[in-house]
């Protein structure tokens, strides 16, 4: 990749794709709750059996399948007694028994995901292979009780519900929030846990140990600082991240090279940015679609994430099977990026800084909330209409009326009224779990106003 940062859009060539009337909606995003319908039209074609692309893990030798199933987005389907909803464990049966026949060996989870029942699941349809036909990986999510009690307690708890005499792959849960380095102090290193975790690896109940990084960047050096061997580490990575990344999150460009700098292997989280490199504005699906017309806009995404060589798998929250077809498509196998397509990826990326998205990645570390809102919908909506041009400046735009409504009746569609943001009372316990740091009640209270002058027909 060219060192300089492309700050200049061809116009021209821009101007040309808008006139070609290319226009495609990508609606689909990879959540617990995605939307089937998409627009992004293309043809699956077969899926290859046998052509999965793998890295060599230097630590262990692992054959790692460059496609990693991440296991936080898990279909879910309403609880038998009514209240809330489980994981339909079937469903998910079915997506690993594809994703193992078609290549994929690498498996990640955590004691938080799926509101805490995504080891379990995960670990029920797993048993059901043999062991050595895949690499499982979770975490210590010790987030808000990190006494070494509490700390070992999810530990072994881990094991259990994954059915496991040991793991794969073991990290430190979202290291580089909080307080910075004093947290990581507190979580991991003075109650002794980083000692014992080590000491773990030593058993071979560890094989590789690791940790996932949201935030501070002296939090990122100082672990790198640590007198402590590395096998990998997680990082956001994806090619709005690599040079644009926004809010506390750190350039990935920064990341992976001071990773490549010590040879440490890179697994990553976020390749499509928690689904909105899927759901690009038309304009910008216009740009991807004229290059790779019969390719999703996803695979874009997750072939920049595969072009690095020290990235040892790329995860993705396959909640259903068409996600899961494409992305095995894409790594059976890779294509990497040559240099013109790594600067039409630059050049999207510059462009999707002019869409003020929310960086809501719908990881749903927020929820539940205690008074009923579901946070990543009402977020994901606002995204979506930011997307599509339905979030009108003013009564005077030209779309107002049409803009208006998409929004009003997409937002009752999308988050039943008793969970919208009017019901947002400000207590704010939602922020400090979110890894991009969004303001959440401050989001709750703008959006409400939005809606509430939208429905008055008020000037914003």
């Amino acid at each position: 990749m060219k060192k300089e940062n492309r700050n200049n859009i061809n116009r021209r060539s821009f101007l040309k794709v808008l006139g070609s009337g290319v226009f495609v909606s990508t609606a689909v995003f990879y959540g617990c709750k995605p939307e089937r319908k998409s627009a992004d039209h293309y043809n699956i074609g077969e899926v290859p059996l046998d052509k999965m692309t793998y890295r060599t893990n230097p630590s262990t030798g692992d054959k790692v399948s460059l496609l990693g199933y991440g296991c936080m987005r898990w279909p879910l389907m309403p609880a038998p007694d009514g209240n809330g909803e489980i994981i339909d464990q079937e469903a998910v049966n079915t997506l690993v028994d594809y994703a193992i026949e078609h290549g994929v060996n690498y498996f990640d989870t955590a004691p938080v995901y799926c509101q805490g029942m995504s080891e379990k699941a995960t670990g029920i349809a797993l048993k059901r292979h043999p062991r050595e036909k895949f690499f499982l990986a979770t975490k210590l999510s010790n987030f808000s009780n990190y006494t070494r009690e509490n700390s070992l307690a999810m530990y072994y708890q881990s094991f259990k519900e994954l059915q496991v005499d040991y793991l794969d792959y073991y990290l430190l849960h979202s290291v580089g929030g909080g307080s910075g380095i004093q947290l990581v102090n507190d979580r991991y290193i003075d109650n002794g846990m980083l000692d014992f975790l080590v000491k773990e690896r030593e058993a071979g109940r560890i094989r590789n140990l690791g940790w996932s990084f949201h935030g501070d960047v002296d939090v990122f050096d100082y672990m790198l600082s640590l007198d402590v061997k590395w096998d990998f580490v997680q990082i956001q990575m994806n090619y709005a991240d690599w040079r644009h990344a926004q809010g506390r999150n750190v350039n990935a460009e920064y990341l992976y090279k001071e990773l490549e700098k010590r040879n440490i292997s890179v697994v990553i989280m976020e390749p499509l940015l928690g689904g909105r490199l899927s759901r690009l504005n038309d304009h910008l699906v216009a740009l991807l679609k004229q290059r790779r017309p019969d390719k999703s806009v996803a695979s874009w995404a997750f072939r920049f994430a595969g072009s690095f060589p020290l990235v040892l798998t790329a995860l993705s929250g396959m909640t259903y099977m068409e996600h899961l077809q494409d992305n095995i498509i894409t790594y059976s196998p890779l294509e990497p990026c040559s240099e013109e397509e790594f600067e039409l990826l630059e050049e999207t990326a510059q462009m999707m800084l002019k869409y003020p998205t929310i960086p809501c990645n719908d990881c749903k570390y927020c929820m539940p909330c205690p008074y009923g809102l579901d946070i990543p919908a009402i977020l994901l909506h606002y995204n979506r209409c930011v997307n599509e041009g339905n979030i009108p400046k003013s009564s005077q735009d030209e779309n107002y009326r049409q803009a208006r409504r998409a929004f009003l009746i997409g937002y009752d569609r999308s988050v039943p009224k008793l969970r919208q943001a009017s019901h947002c009372v400000g207590c704010d316990q939602c922020t400090s779990h979110c890894p991009q740091s969004i303001q959440i009640a401050k989001e709750m209270a703008r959006i409400d106003k939005f809606v509430e002058d939208l429905k008055q027909g008020r000037e914003f």
